[in-house]
């Protein structure tokens, strides 16, 4: 009988001491594991809708592809965009909230990049350190 009660007092110290270590390994793990980092590429993101008022983002990101710095923006809250994809990638059509139908008034987002007309949709177009890019409410004449 002593020989059980020896036995379960193992066990029961032994699962104390277990315990207490898995809390101090989340606990040193909490203060000392990874940390979330912001991105290493800065850049500014430029809204001008279709009554020329702008909207301006700013942030840091990893992203290498422009998509992907929008759906970031998504992600937080920021920015709304909609759009069909296509062979070529996204082809937007909306954002935040102000749709641009080229079927009905000509009207489409232009994609700008430091102040020059993109040559690549935001699919291809890369994320460099620095830039400033602009989606601008564009209508054809």
């Amino acid at each position: 009988m002593e020989k059980k009660q020896s036995d379960r007092k193992k066990i029961i110290i032994g699962a104390v001491i277990l315990i207490v270590l898995l809390a101090a390994f989340a606990v040193i793990y909490a203060v000392f594991g990874p940390k979330a980092t912001q991105g290493s590429k800065e850049y500014i993101l430029k809204v001008v809708d279709d009554n020329g008022a702008t909207t301006e983002y700013t942030g840091h990101t990893d992203a290498e592809y422009l998509r992907g710095e929008l759906e970031e923006l998504e992600k937080a809250d920021d920015l709304t965009i909609e759009g069909e994809e296509s062979d070529y990638g996204l082809f937007i059509d909306t954002v935040n909230g102000v749709t641009a139908d080229y079927s009905k008034d000509k009207a489409y987002w232009a994609l700008y990049v430091n102040g020059e007309y993109g040559n690549y949709g935001v699919d291809s177009q890369p994320v460099t350190d620095g830039d400033t890019y602009s989606l601008v409410y564009e209508i054809v004449k």
